[in-house]
């Protein structure tokens, strides 16, 4: 079963057996504008809940992305590094930052499930 989860910096994770793959939502890319370049983490790399653990670029800003949970990153999406602007194209596809194993899937609990995620966002306008 996949499951979706959100925070409140606008990251998403989805998970699939134990791993979670990280990006940024779609209201995240639109707010950054065109995105010019991404630094993913290193695969093998210990990380904590909330670290920031990658960057993104764009010609308006410069960004952290957090990891919603902690775990070792398993994966990396190399390719954005020549193609940053798949993080605005398919920022919930092929626009993915990092692949993560879990170490505590219960932090999943604090993170927005959709419906909540939404609402979230409408209270930012």
């Amino acid at each position: 079963m996949t499951t979706v989860k959100y925070t409140e910096e606008h990251e998403w994770i989805r998970i699939e057996n134990g791993v979670g793959t990280v990006g940024i939502t779609d209201y995240a890319q639109e707010q950054l504008g065109d995105v010019v370049f991404v630094e993913v983490p290193e695969v093998g790399r210990t990380i904590a809940k909330g670290e920031a653990v990658a960057v993104v670029e764009s010609v308006k800003a410069a960004s952290d992305i957090y990891t919603p949970v902690s775990g070792e990153v398993v994966a990396a999406n190399s390719a954005l590094a020549d193609a940053p602007g798949d993080v605005n194209l398919e920022p919930t596809g092929k626009g993915w930052f990092f692949m993560v194993r879990l170490a505590d899937p219960s932090e999943l609990d604090g993170l927005m499930d959709q419906a909540k995620y939404d609402a979230f966002v409408k209270s930012l306008a």
